[in-house]
């Protein structure tokens, strides 16, 4: 029995969405909208199935039309992006120094979203240089400068008592 486009892509989906789910989260600091950034990649997957399913790296294919969500996302009114509710959403971190995760938290969420999309492809996606500008759509030139321009600000916000990390 053959298995039949949908089905390829709803194991592709549920094999990676914890990690869609995390990038997004590096890239837009709160697990709500990482979720509706999936939800909006994953969709626009599902739409584009029959050409992403025969792309080289369907990862790299998928993790590029997330940034680029996000991305798009960031050029909208702050007012479609903010939902007011009456509970605090449940969150959780799984990390060992809480304190260090949330310093490194507060530093992401101070960059500009570019030079965050940027950190998070070169350095949690472990992407290269070429690779991290094929997913943003830009040349090598610009993911190196801003590169160089979110680790600076990174060391600087995550400086302790004038002692570098």
């Amino acid at each position: 029995m053959a298995v039949s486009s949908d089905d390829e892509y709803t194991a592709y989906v549920m094999s990676r969405l914890l990690w869609l789910r995390r990038v997004a989260y590096l890239l837009c600091q709160d697990w709500s909208r990482a979720d509706d950034l999936v939800q909006t990649a994953i969709t626009r997957l599902y739409v584009n199935w029959r050409r992403a399913s025969r792309a080289d790296n369907l990862d790299a294919y998928a993790r590029t039309v997330l940034v680029r969500v996000f991305l798009s996302e960031q050029r909208t009114g702050w007012w479609k992006r903010v939902s007011v509710t009456s509970t605090t959403p449940e969150t959780f971190i799984d990390v060992v120094d809480l304190d260090v995760a949330l310093d490194l938290e507060q530093a992401l969420a101070a960059l500009a979203p570019r030079q965050r999309a940027t950190v998070v492809l070169r350095y949690y996606c472990d992407l290269s240089v070429e690779d991290t500008a094929t997913a943003l759509g830009c040349s090598p030139g610009t993911v190196k400068s801003q590169t160089s321009r979110a680790l600076t600000a990174l060391r600087r916000t995550l400086e302790f008592e004038g002692n570098p990390l």
